[in-house]
């Protein structure tokens, strides 16, 4: 059986054993689209791909940014402000549960925690509705 990795930064990490571990990365599929991310090494991330594999639903939220709500709340243990907000953020909304897929420029607002960023630019996410996303785990020997 292959497993997920259990590494969780943008680059690859040192593990305790000082073996190379590559970074977690997640796939995204909607609308016949499909696009991945890399998660950050915080506990909302870890959180949220604990939760893997999910079939939610994407939805258009303002100009900037589409949205998923989760099943459950992820902890915010250990979140705090970040900076270099940017398109291609993918960010977890504590008040309100969801997933924030961001496609053009936002600022950061309390409650606001960035789970990881997205691979391969925005153009996934300008198609305009409400569709079907799946979210699962990339294994290892899908990555390049």
């Amino acid at each position: 059986m292959i497993v997920p990795s259990l590494a969780w930064s943008r680059s690859a990490r040192r593990s305790a054993t000082g073996q190379e571990t590559p970074p977690m990365k997640i796939r995204f599929a909607f609308d016949g689209r499909e696009f991945t991310a890399t998660l950050e090494d915080n506990r909302s991330a870890r959180d949220f791909a604990s939760m893997l594999p999910l079939d939610l639903k994407i939805d258009d939220y303002s100009t900037n940014e589409k949205i998923a709500y989760l099943p459950r709340k992820l902890t915010t243990d250990g979140s705090g402000r970040f900076g270099n907000e940017a398109p291609g953020d993918l960010c977890y909304y504590a008040p309100w549960g969801n997933l924030a897929f961001f496609h053009a420029g936002y600022r950061y607002s309390s409650g606001l925690i960035r789970l990881g960023r997205l691979d391969g630019g925005t153009q996934p996410l300008l198609t305009r509705g409400v569709f079907p996303l799946r979210a699962s785990h990339l294994l290892t020997n899908e990555r390049n």
